[in-house]
């Protein structure tokens, strides 16, 4: 956590420890190229919570800062969360201002979790609708992750492992991901491998004697044509010992044109059953334009863009005081009223409606209690500290997120000009905001 989540905290000990708070987490805002996020990374913040408390080493790290009292740093030793969550479940469909997590806690177990809040949800939903885009233009292709080496780190290659593969690849080169998470696992060689040898076809021919089930031949290394031509060789030879030569793959160059000529050389030969895998810095842009072009490619690995959501880095994630209770222990509905970053107040929940078809027709953000049309997407998942939310497996999010996706307007999976989906306020959270901003302003303008 941010040291001044610890700093409010300490502060809140001594003036307001009994007081207790509602904090919500949203998207402020969407990118420019987006149209909708994907609402990932809750099973962490719910495990967080679970398993959250301070151990004796931590501590004493925070004593030998020497800005904490040491009534503080014994409260800390024993503090747990006994608070509340509500939370859309993990890959839901989310917009602009939609609470993606409610807390209601007494305010320091409130505040505190703040930085670790954001850095869960953001790094998880901002890569996991990268791949959902990428798996809505590849039109059923099969899509698998590559992004290990470029990701920000090995903890940011695990999310984006896991984050992908519910939006709908289907595996990843990732071993610690699949022992982890049960995602099938795939590989080829490296251009390394080839070039150890005197010539290419030497080291297809190796390869391929280690692993004679399970080959793909990267051809890309000296001349994609001649690679071709080579893994044709190796083919038949595998042929003739039982075997089938399983995809060859191109990682560089005109990659529509490599495999158009590729895939009329292997079905000349007779093998059409052998696929043809692409990958070098591909994105949904990318594979939209080759999926459009009718390229005769069959799979895709996708790397860096993905991995680190290339074309739209981070999300618009904040974490934000809605009440707090007073003297007397009411609930007061609070607001933030800075120029294009204000917030709505009260605690809120989002409803959504269907058009006839089940496809999504609008949402409209209201309060927690408020009679509105549609379906309430905010569940709860921890009641008192306690969870109460049986938390799904990696299968049924991925079903679960593959019903999302199919349920949005057409109009919003589009990569470019997509429409924004209409998320209207409701009219007593229109009040409710007009009241307290009112009262805010007037009582600065006493102070």
């Amino acid at each position: 956590m941010d040291l001044y989540e610890l700093t409010m905290a300490a502060s809140y000990f001594e003036h307001k420890e009994d007081s207790l708070a509602s904090f919500e987490l949203f998207i402020r805002k969407l990118p420019t190229n987006r149209s909708f996020f994907l609402a990932l990374g809750i099973h962490d913040v719910i495990d967080f919570l679970h398993e959250f408390h301070f151990k004796e080493e931590e501590i004493d790290y925070l004593k030998g800062l020497k800005i904490f009292s040491n009534e503080f740093l014994q409260f800390l030793s024993t503090i747990r969360f006994h608070g509340n969550l509500w939370a859309v479940p993990e890959g839901t469909v989310v917009f602009s201002n939609e609470p993606i997590l409610k807390v209601v806690a007494p305010i320091i177990e409130a505040q505190i979790f703040e930085s670790i809040f954001l850095n869960l949800i953001n790094l998880q939903t901002m890569i996991g609708t990268k791949a959902a885009r990428t798996v809505l233009v590849a039109k059923g292709k099969s899509l698998f992750d590559f992004s290990l080496r470029r990701t920000h780190g090995l903890d940011a290659a695990l999310k984006a492992a896991r984050v992908s593969y519910v939006a709908g690849f289907q595996g990843t080169s990732n071993l610690l991901a699949g022992k982890l998470y049960g995602i099938p696992v795939v590989g080829t060689m490296a251009h390394s491998f080839i070039m150890s040898f005197n010539d290419e076809l030497k080291s297809f021919r190796a390869f391929v004697d280690t692993f004679p089930k399970y080959s793909t031949l990267l051809i890309d290394t000296y001349d994609s044509i001649q690679g071709v031509e080579n893994a044709i060789i190796i083919a038949h030879e595998l042929e003739r010992k039982g075997h089938s030569l399983r995809a060859i793959r191109i990682d560089s160059g005109n990659l529509a044109r490599t495999a158009s000529r590729a895939r009329f050389l292997l079905d000349k030969a007779g093998l059409s059953y052998v696929k043809i895998f692409a990958s070098g810095n591909l994105d949904e842009y990318f594979i939209d334009d080759l999926v459009s072009q009718k390229a005769p490619i069959d799979s895709f690995g996708v790397g860096t863009k993905m991995g680190v959501s290339a074309d739209a880095p981070y999300c618009d994630v904040i974490y934000k005081l809605t009440e707090i209770t007073d003297i007397n222990g009411e609930f007061l509905p609070t607001m933030k009223l800075s120029e294009g970053k204000h917030t709505y107040p009260g605690r809120k929940q989002i409803y959504r409606t269907l058009d006839k078809n089940g496809t999504y027709k609008k949402d409209i953000l209201g309060l927690e209690n408020e009679k509105v049309e549609g379906n309430a997407l905010l569940v709860k998942m921890i009641d008192n500290g306690v969870v109460v939310y049986k938390q799904p497996s990696l299968k049924q999010v991925r079903d679960f997120v593959q019903k999302n996706l199919s349920r949005l307007p057409k109009a919003l999976k589009q990569l470019k000009n997509a429409k924004r989906y209409p998320v209207e306020i409701s009219p007593d959270l229109k009040y409710l905001t007009r009241q307290v901003s009112e009262k805010i302003k007037d009582r600065l303008e006493k102070y």
